[in-house]
């Protein structure tokens, strides 16, 4: 076919820059540039090269017709116009891929049915049999797109996503797609001068891989098997094989010429053998290097490689998505930008990551950068030269926080060695800028920031709260991977115990002789209020040979406290089952005997007032949240309103002389002394006493009164 050809090639958003450039170096003409994709003409040679050739391209489309599309009864006319049986016989299978939708096309399904009716259509008018739809390897692939009531219809020359080169039969857990990560190496400068690439987190090895076919002038499809232009037939093999020829002599000829150095470095095993094997399936494996390490080590290969070449760093560091993974992350940028600054001057650098804030975190200027997009994800591609003198940037902070972090570290670890305890408060939020509280538990670090206000910017915030990690990071002696942060939003009517993405970290927490399971990772608690731990062996001391009433019981805290203060029998009331089954364990781990005492799943106001008006219970623990509007619950709960009323109510429950413990977290709250003597309590205010040096900062983290009976 000599005639000129209608053609299409479609891209990742963020690569048609790079797509119309490479379609102008394949000889294509008339190219023109639009969203995730490129128009251009050209002959059967040209359309061929675009699908042996393109670094960049997704498919490759020769257009076949349009029309317009108001009236969905005229696109089976207007496809059966086109010559369908040029293009495949009766005997081949088809298949139609279909996008877009208007006012008479609202289904992909259904416009997908109009075009294979034209097409069947042309078939019958010409007396020929009618072909298949095959879902599963078909022959041929029509791609139909419907857009501003114009519907275009193309045969899919590339078959399969052009991203697909063959070689890689395995891929990591975030995999990075071919067509992006040739882009990246690309806009990185790998040309056939390149001298050294290296990859320090290369996982199954494509950046380096495409990287390599560039440098040695490889056809990015000539791995490939299988082409959607192989059953048309309007194919001309002879062409095609003559081109496949040139491509190997061209690679041939660049291999032998080239000294390219290619170093990939991971720290799993496994995704180096996927990466050796992809490399083997290419020719490469002779001139890839692979090594099991972490990219902040010195590497002694990287000392020996020519200083005069080209030295390039490409790579696409972890992005931190699942949850927990934050901070880790961040401190990892964090290492790796100065790890950068110190060993790799002279050298070009590309990184591929997944948000502004993390490449801020490497504390290094960029001269260049592309957002680009990795499948679904934004990411960003900066571009760094370090052959210039980079001094390592940032605002100037106040070394405030640095102080108040180890001023409050060492005096609290020492208190809390003395008293035993291994779950306590470092900071909370004593300087404003910085509105957070950091937890330890064992030689794990809990980071709990607070919403900013709404007049602070979300990016000074995000800077601010990005400050405060790094700092904790330096100041406290905790691993990266033990440091897990926590977004607190204060927003009424949410439920306080909200269930985060699961990672199962876990570890336990000493206090006062008892012992317990937290959860750092999976909810937006831990499983144990730290403040609350002077109420809680306030309790184990009221309760030898007495019976115990638990209510909003959470994880039962409280009540293993009772238990092991010597109370005949403890009852705990909380609304959820998780939690309570939680408490059972931990019942078990301090060996009591959880089947000795009683776990009940109830909405405590409910559960109150359900119960008979008898004295049965010596001390009653009263924690409340401060708002709640559980969907489980029959009524909202908001603890200034309704504590006289949850007084009450308990005060049904204990006897003559016995007491209740009763607090909350609400900072603003305020005891209604006149509406507790007119149902005959009284209430002495234990707040002060019961907060902890870890606490002693915050006067308002809770309120604790006891509460008895009027004589």
């Amino acid at each position: 076919m000599a005639e000129s050809l209608q053609l299409f090639a479609t891209c990742a958003k963020g690569l048609e820059n790079l797509l119309f450039d490479e379609l102008h170096q394949l000889k294509a003409s008339n190219v023109r540039q639009t969203i995730a994709g490129c128009w251009f003409e050209g002959d059967l040679a040209v359309a061929y090269r675009s699908c042996l050739w393109s670094r960049i391209a997704s498919r490759v489309l020769m257009k076949l017709g349009d029309c317009d599309a108001l009236r969905a009864e005229a696109v089976p006319v207007a496809v059966a116009n086109t010559p369908w049986e040029t293009i495949f016989s009766p005997a081949q299978t088809f298949i139609i891929d279909f996008a877009g939708d208007n006012k008479a096309i609202r289904h992909t399904q259904f416009g997908a049915q109009l075009v294979k009716d034209g097409i069947v259509d042309r078939f019958r008018e010409l007396g020929l049999d009618r072909p298949s739809v095959a879902k599963e390897l078909p022959d041929i692939r029509i791609n139909a797109h419907l857009h501003k009531d114009k519907l275009t219809w193309y045969l899919d020359l590339s078959g399969d996503s052009l991203h697909r080169r063959g070689y890689r039969q395995q891929q990591g857990a975030a995999p990075l797609r071919e067509t992006l990560a040739a882009a990246v190496a690309l806009r990185a400068g790998v040309n056939s001068q390149t001298g050294v690439i290296y990859d320090p987190f290369c996982g199954s090895g494509t950046l380096l891989l495409e990287s390599a076919m560039i440098c040695f002038d490889r056809a990015p499809g000539l791995s490939r098997r299988g082409w959607g232009f192989e059953q048309w037939l309007g194919h001309d093999e002879a062409q095609w094989q003559q081109l496949l020829t040139e491509a190997e002599q061209r690679f041939n000829a660049a291999f032998q010429a080239s000294s390219a150095e290619f170093i990939g470095v991971d720290s799993d095993p496994r995704m180096l053998a996927i990466a050796q094997q992809n490399a083997e399936r290419l020719g490469f494996a002779d001139c890839m290097r692979w090594q099991q390490g972490f990219a902040e080590q010195v590497l002694p290969e990287l000392s020996t490689v020519n200083q005069q070449s080209q030295r390039l760093l490409v790579t696409n560091p972890p992005y931190g998505e699942r949850l927990g993974e934050e901070v880790e992350t961040l401190l990892l940028y964090r290492r790796f930008g100065a790890h950068m600054r110190q060993h790799f001057h002279g050298w070009q650098l590309a990184v591929l990551a997944g948000d502004e804030s993390l490449l801020k975190r490497m504390k290094l200027r960029s001269h260049k950068k592309y957002k680009l997009y990795n499948g679904a994800l934004d990411v960003l591609l900066a571009l760094y030269d370090l052959t210039e003198e980079q001094i390592e940037f940032t605002q100037a902070q106040s070394t405030d926080l640095a102080n108040r972090l180890k001023k409050n570290y060492k005096q609290l670890e020492k208190w809390a060695a003395k008293e035993g305890l291994n779950g306590w408060r470092v900071y909370d939020a004593d300087i404003p800028e910085y509105n957070a509280a950091i937890d330890i538990y064992n030689d794990y670090v809990v980071i709990q920031e607070y919403a900013a206000p709404k007049d602070i910017p979300e990016a000074v915030a995000k800077e601010r709260l990005w400050f405060l990690i790094d700092t904790v990071a330096q100041e406290l002696p905790f691993a990266a991977d033990h440091i897990t942060l926590k977004i607190r939003q204060r927003q009424a009517g949410k439920s306080q115990y909200q269930k985060q993405q699961p990672r199962g970290l876990t570890t336990l927490v000493h206090e006062y002789g008892a012992q317990f399971q937290v959860n750092l990772s999976d909810y937006l608690d831990t499983g144990l209020f730290l403040d609350h731990r002077w109420a809680r062996r306030e309790l184990g001391k009221l309760s030898h040979d007495k019976t115990v009433l638990n209510l909003f019981a959470y994880t039962c805290t409280a009540s293993v406290h009772a238990a092991l203060g010597g109370a005949r029998e403890v009852v705990s009331v909380d609304l959820s089952k998780t939690y309570l089954a939680w408490g059972e364990e931990n019942f078990r781990l301090n060996g009591i005997n959880p089947r000795k005492h009683s776990f009940i799943q109830a909405d405590c106001l409910q559960w109150l007032r359900e119960q008979r008006p008898q004295q049965r219970f010596d001390v009653i623990f009263l924690d409340p949240p401060t708002f709640s509007n559980s969907k489980r619950m029959d009524d909202v709960l908001d603890v200034q309103r309704d504590h006289v009323l949850l007084l009450k109510l308990a005060a049904r429950l204990l006897t003559q002389d016995g007491v209740i413990l009763f607090s909350n977290n609400n900072r603003k709250f305020k005891l209604d002394d006149e509406g507790l003597a007119e149902i005959f309590l009284r209430a002495e205010n234990w707040t002060q006493r019961s907060l902890s040096p870890d606490f002693a900062r915050n006067k308002r983290i809770h309120h604790l009164f006891k509460v008895t009976h009027l004589d």
